[in-house]
């Protein structure tokens, strides 16, 4: 095995050869990751983190477990893996993406290949929007060349800048070639609140109709989240090609949250910061949440995202 693996190195420094791409390929799994810069996929491990620590959100942990395990799986994918996570603030949309991470790559959110953008931070400036795009198509097309495993994740897409994520179309479909990497096996994350009014009143007419929420699939919400993000002009999705051609693979939403899923937050931040989960306590800090709507108060207005801050307050 060690003399095979040499033979692969040098054939790697011999420009334009491809028996180094079949040799890499027909190697075994643990020694092939090694060249597909520390991608550690823990299948097991995801499904795991999801069901332990995200509550009330059966639908998004179905689609994301089943289609991160089915393209993993997969080893010759057509195109990269495109999800576009959606849904209210708190309900746990970069929460998931973390643990994505966090399985997936040895060195988790610390690796050189998992890559995250803001358009706050990266982008802040409209003026500069032209820049932003070549600059972005550059930095995506020189990380894939690096490395085919890549992550790359899109925060807060519902403030990005309208026509700028549309310069990354090219590495979104099957037709485009990353020279000396196969950048189909990427995967690209968007992650944006927009659509979540759309999901909110969804759930919300299941709740005052008395049906289990459990039976909310994606065809109740799929094409209003997209027609809400494709025709809003504040949206980073705004008449983007992106939605036009079909190229995210799975919308995936996050479902507002009940009392009784935030009480599951409270109890899990609690033992995680090494405190007794007493009943008093968590029934306190779960009730001084805001609920919606104001007179039926069946939602948390801020899902889990101020559980931390409010443990804090009254501990």
């Amino acid at each position: 095995m060690a003399e095979r693996w040499w033979l692969v190195v040098m054939l790697l420094l011999v420009p334009g050869s491809s028996s180094a791409w079949e040799l890499l390929s027909s190697l075994p799994l643990s020694l092939y990751n090694l060249y597909e810069c520390g991608f550690r996929a823990d299948i097991d491990a995801v499904d795991c983190a999801l069901a332990r620590n995200v509550f009330g959100q059966h639908l998004a942990q179905e689609l994301l477990f089943k289609s991160v395990k089915e393209f993993i799986e997969n080893d010759n994918p057509s195109k990269p893996l495109v999800l576009s996570l959606h849904g209210w603030s708190g309900t746990g949309k970069t929460f998931v993406s973390s643990l994505l991470v966090k399985h997936l790559f040895k060195e988790g959110s610390q690796s050189r290949f998992v890559h995250f953008f803001s358009p706050v931070l990266h982008f802040p400036r409209v003026q500069n929007l032209e820049q932003y795009k070549a600059d972005l198509k550059e930095w995506i097309q020189g990380n894939l060349t690096a490395c085919c495993r890549s992550l790359f994740v899109f925060e807060e897409m519902d403030k990005m800048h309208s026509g700028l994520i549309d310069a990354i179309v090219p590495f979104l479909g099957t037709s485009w070639v990353v020279y000396g990497s196969n950048y189909r096996k990427a995967i690209f994350l968007f992650i944006s609140n927009g659509g979540g009014d759309d999901i909110n009143e969804v759930a919300l007419d299941f709740w005052r109709q008395r049906k289990d929420r459990e039976d909310i699939r994606l065809h109740h919400l799929e094409s209003a989240i997209s027609k809400a993000v494709f025709s809003n002009p504040k949206h980073g999705f705004w008449q983007s090609q992106i939605i036009s051609q079909h190229l995210i693979d799975v919308i995936v939403p996050f479902l507002p949250l009940r009392p009784s899923h935030v009480r599951q937050c409270v109890r899990t931040e609690m033992v995680q910061q090494g405190l007794e989960p007493e009943e008093v306590l968590v029934n306190s800090i779960t009730d001084s949440i805001v609920y919606f709507p104001e007179d039926e108060k069946v939602f948390s207005s801020t899902g889990c995202k101020t559980v931390a801050s409010r443990i804090n307050y009254f501990v």
